[in-house]
């Protein structure tokens, strides 16, 4: 039996994981659930799989996690420094889910006991990645890669030496809008923009899909996670998102991972690293598939990953401000105050604006996060 810590158990990445336990309930010690609020499903979740602990990020809502929870034994607590102390129990495996900067404590803590982490967070990296970095060699904690694109690439390196990578290749589906033209992107609904032919995801993650800032961020992780360089990550626009990265070795030789759309296969790839685990996902059908096609990126449609990847190279600060930029301008375009082109503006001009001091420290990433959420927002209000 595996101890298991869930952070963001109600999100999307959170319930898959639970869906890949309930296959072989016997093989998994749940310790910690987590959501911010939703008490009443924390509950639930936490008395189904008899949960030693479950904690809301939203201490206002820690009275009706009590309430749901009374009778159960199952301790509970609320705020973010309970988060933390969640953070810091021990586990076999501690899946970081919760999205946004939120979750960038939590992390930490985890890394701080030198646990094993799937990360599917995208901000530890982005926003804190050399701070992020420098904590996991220090406590001799361990990444695993939970997002799609990272975890094929962890998996096409198996064996492998990164001084004989030429290429690492991110594979982007290109998102609802990929052939729109400029005038209909300016037109893009909420609506429109999640509605991905591919993946089932939430709303903030699909619209960076649509935008291709998820691929921007995505490039910044894996500036941190595979430490080949800049100049030898690229990205390659695949509708059928069957292909989910490359590594490309100087022989010539190039390993792709394929799968289907569907987070179980990289969840489960990190829950039973370095073995493998079943998955109830169909296998894939190339046949009925048919093809699998390729293009480039086009950044002046989709600014997002050449705003991205000078960030990398400005390195310091520039990806944290990047990132929240980001996450302000995506809430007010999911909130009907903004246009969808508008995104990729306030976070450009948010990086032009805004030009701190690089972070020493993670209370440094939170202050410029906190810094650049102000100037993107002050846009809006001015607008």
């Amino acid at each position: 039996m595996r101890s298991l810590s869930i952070f963001g158990a109600t999100g999307s990445v959170g319930t898959s994981t639970l869906d890949l336990v309930r296959q072989d309930r016997s093989a998994w010690d749940v310790k910690v659930l987590t959501a911010n609020c939703s008490a009443g499903e924390l509950a639930r979740l936490a008395r189904e799989f008899d949960a030693e602990l479950a904690v809301v990020a939203d201490e206002s809502c820690l009275a009706d996690l009590r309430e749901a929870l009374a009778g159960s034994g199952i301790e509970s607590a609320g705020g973010a420094a309970a988060l933390c102390d969640a953070a810091r129990t021990t586990a076999d495996i501690t899946v970081a889910a919760i999205v946004g900067c939120a979750g960038l404590e939590p992390v930490m803590a985890a890394i701080e006991q030198g646990n094993t982490i799937a990360l599917a967070n995208k901000e530890a990296l982005v926003s804190a990645g050399e701070v992020m970095t420098a904590a996991v060699a220090k406590y001799g904690a361990t990444l695993l890669p939970v997002d799609s694109e990272h975890n094929a690439i962890f998996q096409c390196l198996a064996g492998g030496k990164t001084e004989d990578v030429r290429w690492i290749t991110l594979t982007a589906s290109g998102g609802p809008l990929r052939t729109w033209s400029q005038a209909e992107l300016e037109a893009a609904t909420p609506a429109q923009a999640v509605a991905h032919p591919n993946w089932d995801m939430g709303a903030k993650i699909s619209v960076d899909s649509a935008s291709m800032f998820n691929k921007g961020l995505e490039l910044i992780e894996a500036h941190h996670l595979f430490p080949v360089g800049l100049d030898r990550l690229r990205i390659v626009v695949h509708p059928q998102s069957v292909i989910h990265s490359m590594v490309e070795y100087r022989d010539g030789s190039t390993l792709a991972q394929l799968g289907p759309s569907d987070m179980k296969v990289p969840i489960a790839s990190c829950l039973a690293w370095p073995d493998r685990m079943d998955t109830p996902c169909e296998p894939l059908d190339l046949p009925a598939i048919g093809s699998l096609t390729f293009e480039a990126p086009d950044e002046t449609r989709f600014p997002a990953t050449r705003l991205a990847r000078h960030a990398a190279m400005a390195g310091g600060a520039a990806p944290a401000v990047l990132n929240a930029a980001n996450e302000v301008a995506v809430a007010a375009f999911l909130a009907g105050k903004i246009a969808f082109t508008r995104i990729a503006v306030m976070v450009e001009q948010t990086l032009t604006d805004y030009t701190p001091a690089a972070p020493g420290s993670l209370a440094d990433v939170m202050a410029v996060d906190a810094a650049a959420r102000e100037k993107a927002s002050a846009m809006l209000e001015s607008a």
